[in-house]
């Protein structure tokens, strides 16, 4: 018990202290989840899941955002599942959707809670991976003795916000373990694969949910973000990440103004490696196709004439570049 009553008495002393919370993020949430909260660093409550139908209803509203995860999910379970790791994925309300773990750590996982349709909710749990993750709107790792529980000490959780076609988030990446000999060099390991499937999920929801259009790549200084414009079949930007939409001014979410992608693309205010992306991105095309343009038209979801224009625009040459015109 001494551990346990250490943590809880650190917990209550150090969200009661005036300063601390200004020092460090972990301590700033334990402060949220007492005070705003209003739970308890000893408390032993069974934990809050929703009924089956409530789950049902969830998963059927994002059905498609489930179905687009669902193999990113696998991919990272194959790299941390051997590990004793669970992969979870959460709504914007931290409510468990879907997940992956090893039959033999199934029933330790559901002792802890990590399974779905379990409410991993700040104002449910206090400072934890995904619940803090929500709150905040950052990737972070929620280490043992970060934890607000007492009884959620053993656990380990690493997290990113995953960001919807409209920047709003939609929903958390979770990796959890519970192994004793969790590392923290471990968890950072993992951090940036959580990090990089989470943009996977985002840059595949985005081109989803503008089918037909072009996808444009930008370079940009936040590598941590998807930087993604959908242009349409008259030029004309109609979707930007969250990313795309920090980096080039635009509304923070929801829908943006329509805007020609001429005015993007001759800005000088950083965007010649936007346009160096689209060039990059049309080469590729044209690679992959062997050279053929209808094809890789086709692949870009262009006309090909369209494709001519902007290899003319961009200096892309049929000259030396063994295209076939197919």
């Amino acid at each position: 018990m001494k551990p346990i009553n250490d943590h809880v008495n650190r917990v209550i002393s150090a969200s009661q202290s005036g300063s601390a919370p200004a020092r460090s993020q972990v301590v700033a949430s334990w402060r949220r989840s007492m005070t705003l909260h209003g739970l308890d660093p000893a408390a032993e409550a069974t934990r809050d899941r929703i009924d089956d139908a409530a789950l049902s209803q969830r998963r059927e509203a994002q059905e498609q955002f489930l179905q687009i995860a669902a193999p990113k999910l696998d991919q990272l379970f194959a790299l941390v599942g051997q590990s004793g790791c669970a992969v979870l994925l959460c709504d914007p309300e931290g409510v468990v959707l879907d997940r992956r773990c090893s039959e033999a750590d199934r029933e330790v996982f559901r002792r802890w809670g990590l399974f779905e349709g379990m409410d991993w909710s700040e104002s449910a749990e206090g400072t934890n991976g995904i619940g803090t993750c929500l709150a905040e709107s950052r990737s972070l790792i929620i280490h043992r003795d970060d934890h607000f529980l007492a009884r959620n000490i053993g656990m380990s959780c690493i997290d990113a916000p995953i960001y919807g076609p409209d920047a709003r988030i939609v929903g958390a990446l979770d990796v959890s373990s519970a192994r004793a000999d969790q590392t923290e060099a471990f968890n950072r390991l993992i951090a940036a694969m959580v990090g990089q499937t989470a943009r996977q999920i985002e840059t595949d929801s985005f081109c989803a949910a503008y089918p037909g259009m072009r996808i444009v790549h930008a370079d940009a200084d936040d590598t941590d973000a998807a930087t993604l414009l959908a242009v349409d079949h008259d030029d004309i930007v109609v979707g930007a990440t969250r990313g795309a939409r920090k980096a080039f001014g635009m509304a923070a979410t929801g829908p943006i103004a329509p805007v020609p992608a001429s005015d993007i693309f001759g800005r000088e205010d950083g965007l010649r490696g936007f346009e160096k992306a689209e060039r990059a991105a049309v080469i590729c095309a044209l690679t992959r196709a062997g050279g053929n343009v209808s094809q890789a038209a086709r692949n870009l979801g262009v006309g090909r004439a369209t494709l001519y224009r902007r290899m003319k625009r961009l200096g892309i040459g049929e000259s030396g570049a063994n295209l076939s015109r197919g």
